[in-house]
């Protein structure tokens, strides 16, 4: 069992670390998101549920996929986080760990946006991104629940199943 153990461990910090340089190239350099130009001066909005309130109430004015950009994916996006973070860690990872980690490294993303110019430091973010890590913990624990529901062990998940 532990070694299924540590290779579920290696491959989940594998696409950690993809799934980080993914997310940190789109919110840095993707042009797809209007990223090729740096803005003159720093932009930040450091009011909670600004954004989010402000997207709510003039949806009819956006496009839905401004609408849908701003606040589902900045959820979305954060999920694969909160999912891969308890399978890299061998120890148990719960949710305040989870929703810790999830927002400083969603902290560290807003910052760099700061710093660069790029994109807009936005609190409604560190929520929304947190959110979203929560939401990926979620579904690894149910998961998890039906995997040990199914299987015995780790060493079960990987051998063959007979067909009969």
């Amino acid at each position: 069992m532990q070694s299924a153990r540590k290779r579920i461990g290696k491959a989940s910090m594998v696409l950690l670390i993809i799934y980080g340089a993914v997310v940190l190239y789109y919110v840095l350099f993707s042009e797809r998101l209007g990223r090729a130009d740096a803005y003159d001066t720093f932009r930040y909005n450091l009011h909670p549920f600004e954004e989010i309130r402000r997207f709510i109430i003039y949806r009819e004015y956006v496009s839905p996929g401004a609408f849908v950009l701003n606040l589902l994916g900045n959820i979305f996006v954060f999920s694969p986080f909160g999912f891969l973070l308890p399978l890299y860690r061998l120890e148990k990872t719960g949710p305040v760990r989870v929703m810790l980690y999830s927002f400083l490294f969603s902290l560290g993303i807003e910052l760099l946006q700061l710093v660069t110019r790029v994109g807009v430091f936005d609190v409604d973010d560190l929520i929304l991104n947190t959110l979203g890590g929560l939401i990926g913990f979620l579904i690894y624990k149910v998961v998890f629940w039906i995997y040990h529901r199914n299987y015995e062990s780790a060493e079960d998940f990987f051998r063959p199943q007979n067909k009969t």
